[in-house]
């Protein structure tokens, strides 16, 4: 499978909502496992196909730090169907350089979602896991964290982003838009 290339903030990719899959074949499982193997390449414990400029609903999480590889989520049309409590996270994202921030997300969640042998599965997850899932969802949503954080914050991040890219430590956005 080939690495992708992931999106970086302000890519206007990334705030397009993702089209629901209606037929999962072997592009679909094809697009699957290279989002797996970018996400280990980044390295990253998710993502989402938006991020590697697909506009399909699709996420790969690997959340297991002690396991790396061995309980690979692959999960298409995912969507939270239960949602309770609050807790903040410190969070980063593979599409937003160099910067994390806090956000207030859900403590437990669940998601349904389909697998590649188009199974339906329910998943629970609380804390670590909840906050994962409802990152890489954001994404399927043209969200990223840090429409989640102040104004302030994001002005800030924006102005250092930019700092970045005059010195050359960070590509433009034109750059990345001239590689597609």
């Amino acid at each position: 499978m080939a690495l992708l290339r992931i999106r970086k903030y302000p890519d206007p990719v990334l705030k397009i909502p993702a089209q629901p899959v209606t037929q999962i074949d072997g592009s679909v499982a094809s697009l699957i496992e290279s989002m797996v193997q970018t996400m280990f390449a980044a390295p990253g414990i998710g993502l989402a196909a938006p991020q590697v400029g697909d506009s399909r609903r699709i996420i790969v999480i690997d959340a297991d730090h002690d396991n790396p590889g061995r309980r690979v989520l692959k999960l298409i049309n995912p969507e939270i169907v239960e949602i309770e409590g609050k807790v903040t996270w410190e969070e980063a994202c593979l599409s937003v350089v160099d910067y994390s921030a806090e956000v207030q997300r859900a403590s437990r969640i669940v998601v349904r979602a389909l697998t590649l042998e188009e199974r339906e599965v329910e998943i629970e997850a609380q804390q670590f896991l909840a906050v994962v899932f409802q990152h890489e969802l954001d994404h399927l949503d043209g969200k990223l964290f840090i429409d989640r954080i102040s104004r302030l914050k994001r002005e800030l991040y924006r102005r250092k982003l930019q700092k970045l890219i005059r010195e050359g430590k960070v590509p433009s956005y034109d750059s990345f838009a001239a590689e597609t």
